[in-house]
C-alpha cells in the first residue's frame, strides 16, 4: 500500500485518463485538436472530475510545461474585487510566451464565491483580455454566476458518477492498492461519497489505514464515525415485527452506548425506509412522520422521546401490513 494522498496520486493527469464524463471529455478534446477553446464555465457536486478536467486539457493542450501557462485561483480565499484587478489582469494581459498557444488559461475555482462586484470586474477583465488569455470558471451552482459571465462562457455540467462507475473506479484504486475490498465494503463507500469520486477516494485511504486486513461496511462506517445501516435495519424490522421495547433498546444502544446525534440516526431512517419491501402508501405515512420527527428535532425537542415515537410508528404500520 502505497503512501502519499491518493485523490492526487490517481488523479487523472490527461484528457484520455478521465473516468466517465464521456460527452465533455470528447468536446474538450475537440478544443485541444483546434489549439482553441472559448472561456468555461464548470459547475457540478464536488468530485465530479471539473478542476482534474481542465488541468488534463491544459497539459494535453500546452504539453510538460502547462504550469507556465496556467493560473489557478480559489475564489473562496481571493473572492474581492481586487484580486481580479490585480491577480487576474496581470496575468491575464501577456501572451504564452515560447508556446504554439497564444493564449494561456486562468481557472477560477469556487467562482461562484465571487462577491456581485468582483463577478462585475472579471466580466469587463473577460472581455478585454480575450485574446491573451481563456477564463475556466468552476462551481457548484451556475446560479450564484451572473447572467453576462455565462453568456460569455461555454457552459458544461458535470454530473455525479453513476453507481456502475463510481465502484468501477473504487475498486481500480483497490486493485492497484492490493486492498480486500469485501463488496459490503464496497457498497458502504459508494452510499457514503454519492458520486464524489474524491470523497470516496479519500475515504478508502481511510479504511486502509486501520490495518484491519478486510475492508467491510462495518470498516468503513467506524471511518466515518457513522453506525452500520445493519443495525438501524434490525431497528426498524423489529419495529416492523411488533417488537416495540426490543426496538428501543437497539435505538437507545443508538443514541447512548455509541452516542450517535438523533440527526444521524433519522437519516439512516429514511434511507432505509426507501428500501423497505413495503406497498408506497405505508412508506409515504413513515416519511411524512420522519419529517415531523426531524423538524421537532430543529426545534429542541428530547431525541430519546421523538425517535420512540418513530418507533411505534413502526409498529403500528407493521400491524396493518401483517394484518
Amino acid at each position: 500500500m502505497s503512501s502519499g494522498m491518493w485523490a492526487e496520486k490517481y488523479r487523472p493527469k490527461a484528457l484520455d485518463e478521465m473516468w466517465n464524463q464521456t460527452e465533455i471529455v470528447s468536446r474538450l478534446k475537440s478544443f485541444v485538436k483546434d489549439r482553441n477553446l472559448p472561456h468555461l464555465l464548470f459547475v457540478g457536486p464536488a468530485g465530479t472530475g471539473k478542476t482534474t478536467s481542465i488541468l488534463a486539457l491544459a497539459r494535453d493542450l500546452y504539453g510538460p510545461a502547462y504550469q507556465n501557462y496556467t493560473l489557478e485561483l480559489n475564489a473562496s480565499d481571493e473572492r474581492g474585487i481586487n484580486v481580479i484587478r490585480e491577480k487576474v489582469k496581470n496575468f491575464a494581459r501577456t501572451a504564452a510566451i515560447a508556446s504554439e498557444v497564444q493564449f494561456k488559461i486562468l481557472i477560477m475555482d469556487e467562482a461562484d464565491s465571487l462577491t456581485s462586484a468582483a463577478q462585475h470586474a472579471l466580466r469587463r477583465t473577460m472581455e478585454i483580455y480575450t485574446r491573451t488569455c481563456r477564463f475556466v470558471l468552476i462551481g457548484n451552482y451556475s446560479e450564484n454566476i451572473i447572467e453576462p459571465i455565462q453568456s460569455r462562457c461555454s457552459v458544461f455540467r458535470f454530473g455525479p458518477l453513476g453507481e456502475e462507475d463510481a465502484k468501477g473506479w473504487i475498486k481500480h484504486i483497490a486493485d492497484n492498492e492490493k486492498l480486500n475490498l469485501l463488496p459490503e465494503g464496497l457498497e458502504a463507500i459508494y452510499e457514503a461519497s454519492t458520486g464524489d469520486l474524491r470523497k470516496a477516494t479519500n475515504l478508502l485511504q481511510a479504511a486502509a489505514a486501520t490495518q484491519s486486513g478486510e475492508i467491510d461496511d462495518v470498516t468503513i462506517y467506524s471511518v466515518l464515525g457513522r453506525v452500520s445501516p445493519g443495525r438501524v435495519r434490525e431497528l426498524i424490522n423489529l419495529g416492523l415485527k411488533g417488537q416495540f421495547m426490543e426496538a428501543r433498546e437497539v435505538l437507545r444502544g443508538l443514541l447512548i452506548d455509541e452516542g450517535l446525534a438523533a440527526d444521524d440516526i433519522i437519516r439512516l431512517i429514511y434511507s432505509e425506509v426507501l428500501r423497505l419491501n413495503i406497498p408506497e402508501r405505508y412508506k409515504v405515512r413513515l416519511s411524512d412522520t420522519i419529517g415531523e420527527i426531524d423538524y421537532r428535532l430543529t426545534q429542541g425537542a428530547r431525541a430519546e422521546i421523538q425517535l420512540s415515537t418513530l418507533v411505534a410508528k413502526l409498529v403500528i404500520i407493521g400491524e396493518e401490513i401483517n394484518g
